[in-house]
């Protein structure tokens, strides 16, 4: 950051009084800027035995298959945020099942909230972020085609917990070190 989105003039990073540590501090109008991670919100649309898939059909990871997400906007809630997000890449209409899995992902700033849902329906279609849009079976799914190590760890997670029948919540985290190695073989 170079000037302040308050009032346009140039600003330096230091510690801002009684905090612990640095933030971008305009020089003119002393407005503190806090730089905070993004959240992620996403589902696992569900249909019976099986689930929607998108192929990507933008960067980073063009061509590789993810389950409908993205970043969350101001004015909405996780659960709105993570529907909306479904219709836009899949064309899919869901029923929010419950909260399912958060994954920090400190290292790039985002936090991912990823809710079970089931379709409402069979309407679903290739939306604009996406070449393809699919529902698979545990079997169809081509581990080595997804797009991001949180997606990997996310669909083994719900697949072990559907073999249990038994769906708790999830925390975990996605390191720099796991994403590089996921980047790297891929």
């Amino acid at each position: 950051m170079k000037y302040c989105n308050q009032c346009g003039s140039k600003g330096a990073y230091g510690i801002p009084q009684g905090d612990d540590r640095p933030r971008f501090i305009c020089d003119n109008c002393q407005t503190i800027h806090y730089q905070n991670p993004k959240l992620v919100v996403g589902c696992i649309p569900l249909w019976e035995d099986r689930l929607l898939m998108c192929r990507r059909a933008i960067q980073p990871r063009y061509g590789k298959w993810t389950i409908p997400a993205g970043f969350l906007e101001i004015g909405e809630t996780v659960e709105e945020g993570a529907i909306r997000e479904t219709y836009e890449e899949a064309g899919a209409k869901v029923e929010i099942l419950k909260p399912y899995a958060l994954y920090n992902l400190s290292f790039i700033g985002q936090v991912y909230l990823i809710f079970l849902s089931r379709l409402e329906d069979l309407n679903f279609r290739v939306g604009y972020e996406s070449l393809e849009v699919r529902l698979l079976e545990a079997h169809e799914i081509v581990w080595e085609e997804l797009a991001f190590p949180v997606i990997r760890e996310v669909l083994q997670l719900y697949f072990k917990d559907a073999s249990k029948g038994i769906f708790n919540f999830h925390i975990a985290d996605i390191t720099l070190e796991m994403n590089q190695k996921f980047m790297a073989i891929r």
